[in-house]
């Protein structure tokens, strides 16, 4: 399972099944779980614990120390959950004392050629981030969420589920769950209720949506005054909850 010139560190923990390709490099303190497959030439270093059952294709480097000035070789942490593909070229750093000291990572995410995850960012389950994405330091991600190739998240953004960024898109704040959105900055374009209607919702559930970012994005009301409005509605769409957190959670304000 292991290529005779691939160099792993007798102190890595690495499931029995675990393949490891030609030249690939695994450092003394990763922990890696059962099915996990690394290609050639992948260097897996630092504090880095990986699920079970991941893909990690050629020249990926995954817990590396990060871009961050301020870094100064504390001790910190990446964790990797399971079933996710991280494609040719993905560069995934560690996190900082700065913030908790983890980047952490969920199940069956989609990472394409050349994305790079930077320190301290926390990203869910079931994203897809296409080609050459950059997410920045502390930005957190939710579920489900989608982001075109290029696209540029600025540090501490949040980007809350089931929500989609079009390519070269440059996210500079947050935003919402549901929220399509694109352009250099972004700016929002709707909801992505293609994706609501795949996901087997009813039209009243989506039709409750639609009018939900119409008293948020249309009606220039304060942020304020338009929550109290979505507050009286959720006995009536449950599905406004996400939605109304990601906007009251938001800290660097939203994507409008």
């Amino acid at each position: 399972m292991i290529h005779p010139t691939a160099i792993v560190d007798s102190r890595a923990e690495l499931a029995a099944d675990v393949e490891v390709g030609p030249y690939s490099i695994i450092g003394p303190d990763v922990v890696i779980g059962a099915g996990t497959r690394i290609a050639s030439h992948v260097v897996i270093k630092g504090t880095t614990r990986i699920g079970t059952n991941n893909r990690i294709f050629q020249f990926s480097s995954v817990g590396e120390d990060c871009q961050d000035k301020k870094y100064n070789g504390e001790p910190t942490r990446l964790e990797i959950g399971n079933d996710n593909v991280i494609r040719e070229s993905v560069t995934i750093h560690r996190g900082t004392v700065q913030d908790d000291g983890l980047t952490k990572i969920g199940d069956n995410n989609l990472f394409m050629v050349g994305v790079h995850v930077a320190h301290d960012c926390k990203i869910g389950s079931n994203n897809i981030f296409a080609n050459t994405c950059g997410i920045a330091g502390h930005v957190h991600i939710g579920d489900s969420v989608i982001l075109g190739g290029m696209t540029g998240v600025h540090q501490f953004c949040r980007i809350s589920s089931y929500s989609m960024a079009s390519g070269c898109s440059l996210i500079v704040k947050d935003v919402p769950a549901y929220v399509m959105v694109g352009g250099n900055p972004a700016a929002a374009h709707g909801m992505n209720f293609e994706g609501m209607r795949r996901r087997g919702w009813s039209q009243e559930t989506i039709g409750k949506l639609r009018k939900a970012y119409k008293i948020v994005f249309r009606e220039g009301l304060t942020l304020e005054n338009a929550l109290v409005e979505l507050d009286a509605m959720v006995a009536e769409c449950p599905e406004l909850v996400v939605f109304i957190d990601s906007l009251k959670s938001s800290t660097r304000g939203i994507t409008r």
